[in-house]
């Protein structure tokens, strides 16, 4: 963890500090504080994102936004955490790529924790036809749902009509699973939409696709 990797590094600047007054004589614990002090705003200014990538780790290490073992996105990455080191934290992403991100990134941007919480809730988009009963179709989808393992079934399924389309009329359907992670919300959203499409076509309910009329303007006439 962070905390131990500073008390190593803390256990070793000392160490290093009495070999030297030991190697040589001449140099006094005052004499070598005092050089380092003014080099301090030199090494300062050369070394400022690491000191600051440094104490965003500390930050974290304490406040605890994420864990390791979480899974997060930050900007165009995510995956799980698998480590958080003293300068950066190392994310495993869904496709087993490592991402090295700076700690004062992840403490000072958006950051958003998939896990943070036992159950997430998922939506697939799903559109019937203009003539089929929206009541029907909440009911057989509600009822497809109901029968899949891994749904949670408190809070309950919800089927809200999304927009009117210019084929079909557009339903949401929104669902519950526990635990969040990535691997199940790609199962579970296969599953409802398998599910559904199996329950409103054998319940004979359109699921209409686009279509386009193309009209040739001077075509010659038979």
């Amino acid at each position: 963890m962070v905390l131990s990797r500073l008390v190593g590094w803390g256990i070793l600047a000392f160490g290093l500090l009495v070999a030297l007054t030991v190697i040589f004589p001449t140099i006094t614990p005052a004499s070598l504080f005092g050089t380092l002090g003014v080099g301090g705003i030199v090494i300062g200014f050369a070394f400022r994102d690491i000191f600051q990538n440094l104490l965003s780790g500390i930050l974290i290490l304490f406040t605890r936004p994420f864990r390791i073992g979480d899974q997060i996105v930050s900007n165009d990455h995510g995956g799980e955490v698998v480590d958080i080191l003293v300068r950066a934290t190392l994310v495993r992403t869904y496709d087993n790529r490592q991402v090295v991100i700076p700690n004062s990134e992840l403490y000072t941007k958006r950051v958003v924790v998939n896990t943070a919480y036992t159950t997430r809730r998922l939506s697939v988009e799903v559109g019937i036809g203009y003539d089929d009963s929206i009541a029907e179709a909440r009911t057989v989808i509600l009822k497809a749902i109901a029968a899949l393992p891994g749904i949670v079934t408190e809070p309950a399924p919800t089927v809200l009509v999304n927009s009117l389309g210019d084929f079909s009329v557009i339903l949401e359907v929104r669902f519950w699973i526990s635990p969040p992670d990535r691997r199940e919300a790609v199962e579970a959203q296969d599953q409802v939409l398998e599910a559904i499409k199996r329950s409103l076509t054998a319940a004979g309910i359109e699921m209409p696709f686009p279509t386009q009329h193309i009209s040739i303007a001077g075509g010659s006439e038979h």
